[in-house]
């Protein structure tokens, strides 16, 4: 018995240990528990884990792609021309040219959404549009919450020296820090709150979601959206969101937006409170009062039991019938806002 209990205490400081100092998890718990602003109660209806497990042995051989999906290369630099461009990476990664600014925005650059990259459902693309190294420097990044698709560990290891400046909501901070990101370069923001990056405006606004990077620190840091404004254009990036009043409140204060970044993917009727279905996506892109809309989480990572191209067919269908106009770049290829044409081809058929 004595052996036993050296051996279980053994097993669980070394668990201690790694929640501990694994650097992939990030900062150190501390704070109170984050509420969304309506309360949907659990994240997940009644009765799901058992019909979860059923469609995860079951798995789905539609799930992703039956090979790697090609990528456009990205051409930036074209920072000092009139326009505004944004360029997806896939997934909820997006890189955009405003005001002669750069920035990135949920910069996940991995191979796979988890703390350990070797393991995991990997990237659909064998490769990225641009690789982290051949990046120009970036004036800010913008981070919706500190989940694992949307803060890469790796990631941010390499883009530290290359940025101005970081922008997250109020709890994201103690994960770069850990990093080794400057201290001075952390910016926190609660909901509603607004700052300027010479010439242009960031709002984080709200969203309904939730956080976490390990077991003991969930809903410990705050989620968002984000209003970009320049001079010229306003775009809005929704980050990850479930379907919710905010969306008219976001385009009643900031709207109309010339172009938004809008969640349609890794959905489920079993977590409606996590992410939008497709039709809701078009719902909030009205709501927001968005003109042109890029489809966004999806086409990068299996996260969900839906077929991995049902998010953008649903979402272009929904579309036709309200009315709404969509762009469907290639993932690299650039989408100039007020251009006389938008992206448009069905490259993933």
């Amino acid at each position: 018995m004595t052996l036993i209990a050296i051996i279980l205490g053994g097993i669980i400081l070394a668990l201690i240990l790694f929640l501990r100092y694994y650097p992939a998890f990030g900062g150190k718990w501390s704070g109170d528990k984050i509420v969304n602003e309506v309360d949907f109660g659990s994240n997940t209806t009644p009765g799901t884990n058992l019909s979860l497990l059923k469609d995860l042995i079951k798995g789905n051989p539609n799930g992703k792609p039956r090979q790697p999906i090609s990528v456009v290369p990205a051409e930036l630099g074209f920072l000092h021309d009139s326009h505004t461009k944004v360029f997806w990476f896939g997934h909820s990664a997006l890189l955009i040219e405003i005001a002669g600014k750069t920035l990135l925005l949920d910069p996940m650059f991995g191979k796979a959404p988890t703390p350990f990259p070797w393991f995991g459902n990997k990237r659909y693309s064998k490769q990225l549009p641009i690789d982290i190294d051949q990046l120009p420097p970036i004036d800010a990044v913008l981070l919706s919450h500190d989940h694992y698709d949307h803060l890469d560990y790796g990631s941010i290891q390499k883009l530290k020296h290359k940025v101005g400046s970081f922008y997250m909501p109020r709890g994201v901070g103690k994960h770069l820090a850990r990093w080794g990101v400057d201290q001075d370069k952390i910016h926190e923001f609660n909901w509603w709150e607004e700052t300027e990056l010479v010439g242009l405006k960031l709002v984080c606004t709200p969203a309904i979601h939730f956080s976490g990077r390990y077991l003991l620190d969930n809903n410990t840091a705050l989620w968002c959206s984000w209003v970009i404004a320049s001079s010229e254009h306003k775009l809005f990036f929704s980050g990850d969101s479930g379907y919710g009043p905010h969306f008219k409140k976001i385009g009643d204060t900031y709207g109309p937006f010339h172009l938004t970044m809008m969640e349609c993917g890794q959905y489920d009727e079993r977590w409606p409170a996590i992410h939008m279905m497709p039709e809701e996506t078009i719902q909030a892109q009205l709501d927001v009062k968005g003109n042109m809309m890029i489809p966004i989480h999806w086409g990068a990572f299996k996260l969900a039991f839906h077929d991995w191209t049902e998010p953008i067919e649903r979402v272009i269908q929904a579309a036709k019938e309200q009315g709404v106009a969509i762009a469907t770049p290639r993932i690299g290829e650039a989408v100039i806002i007020n251009a006389s044409e938008y992206p448009s081809a069905a490259w993933w058929k």
